[in-house]
């Protein structure tokens, strides 16, 4: 009798959720998937360098059904969703998101998740990596306000890229053209409910397609990478070399619950004056009257070309003395630059500043620079338009004609 093979299946145990996309991303090449919200995203098809040129000259789709929602109704849903923020939420309207954190009573980050209102008396939180849902439920414990709260069946995709228009305007015709950035609308996609908003991980043009049932992901994944053959999309994840050329924050490495947002140049999203009470409302005051002892800063190190992201922290040092931390560090192929965020001592924090890199493979030297490092008005992700961006010089597979113009013209 003949023996059969049994294909290995990726596995952390039943405790670790699959999203409805898990089976669609390991069929389109996913080799490897860290762990998210207690949930498996994938995080390896091959070359990140490729993914990356991928996502910024035509597009990618990414399973990030990791990004879990909390949802938050009743008839003091918005009152209650004030409370666990210091942005001002009185102007955001039905079928708007908000980028927001969420602080504790010493005015530390919990998360930073897109807050998107659905209805008037419904909210959704599309999370970071770290439980909210049970600091909501246990804040709406002692709140006394009229609120219900639970996780819906929703799991995101991401579609980004400069082509990403196009895809969607082939699944959803002319009217998802209108779709303002931070907005959402709902759609049903033969069948399939959704909610789509101009959002995304990634300072590109991109969207992001909430999925209502999970029963339809396969189908879902596969009709948008149908769709968006024509046009060069890739499945992918979310790029680190974009991201931190973007200046974007990742939870639990650029920023934690001991960071506040005064210390990653956050105040925009902290109103203080505004009559609403929030949690961290009086620790947040005294952080701005006594002014904080570190910052987040961008840094430029020298050396060879960084072979991957950094594993762990590496530290800042300057005469021999530790005065701070690399948070986030990559190397950058359209720029040709190894780039990171850090958090140093305010000190040291001004722009040209020296310090040295304490990297696995010896001490370098980095110097403090502006931050983010490409496209700083997040005006791509904006309104798609790469007129005033950073133009790409080097990339070997710039094959797009009038996206090799559009650059041209920008140098």
């Amino acid at each position: 009798m003949g023996t059969q093979t049994q294909q290995q299946e990726f596995g952390f145990g039943t405790q670790i959720r699959k999203s409805p996309y898990f089976d669609a991303t390991v069929r389109w090449g996913a080799r490897g998937f860290s762990v998210y919200n207690h949930m498996y995203i994938p995080r390896d098809f091959g070359d990140p360098e490729r993914n990356f040129w991928n996502l910024v000259n035509h597009a990618i789709l990414c399973d990030v059904a990791v990004e879990r929602q909390v949802e938050i109704t009743g008839p003091d849903a918005a009152r209650f969703v004030q409370m666990l923020t210091p942005r001002n939420l009185s102007t955001c309207a039905v079928g708007q998101c908000k980028y927001v954190f969420l602080t504790n009573a010493d005015g530390g980050i919990l998360n930073d998740p897109i807050l998107l209102r659905l209805e008037e008396n419904r909210f959704w939180l599309s999370l970071a990596d770290s439980d909210i849902l049970l600091w909501a439920q246990g804040v709406a414990v002692h709140s006394g306000l009229d609120v219900s709260i639970h996780e819906p069946d929703v799991s995101p995709l991401q579609l980004q890229g400069p082509q990403s228009g196009h895809i969607m305007q082939a699944l959803f015709g002319d009217s998802i053209t209108d779709l303002r950035y931070f907005w959402l609308r709902e759609y049903d996609l033969d069948g399939i409910p959704l909610i789509v908003s101009r959002t995304g991980w990634s300072s590109e043009l991109g969207y992001e397609l909430y999925l209502l049932d999970g029963r339809h992901g396969d189908r879902l994944w596969e009709k948008i990478m149908a769709a968006g053959e024509p046009y060069g999309l890739q499945p992918g994840h979310t790029s680190t070399i974009r991201r931190i050329e973007g200046g974007m924050l990742s939870y639990h490495a650029d920023m934690d619950i001991h960071t506040n947002p005064y210390e990653v140049g956050m105040d925009r999203l902290v109103d203080l004056d505004m009559d609403a009470d929030f949690i961290g409302k009086a620790a947040l005051k005294r952080i701005r009257e006594q002014g904080v002892s570190r910052k987040q800063v961008g840094l430029e190190i020298e050396g060879p070309a960084l072979t991957g992201p950094n594993a762990r922290f590496w530290a800042l040092t300057t005469g021999g003395d530790t005065v701070g931390r690399v948070t986030s560090a990559v190397y950058s192929p359209r720029l040709g630059k190894n780039i990171s965020l850090a958090m140093v001592g305010v000190e040291y924090a001004a722009l040209g500043t020296w310090l040295e890199v304490e990297t696995p493979h010896g001490t370098v030297t980095a110097t403090v620079v502006d931050k983010p490092f490409f496209d700083p008005r997040k005006e791509i992700a904006a309104t798609g338009s790469r007129q005033h961006a950073t133009p790409t010089v080097n990339d070997p597979a710039l094959h797009d004609t009038s996206l090799a113009a559009a650059l041209s013209q920008a140098l």
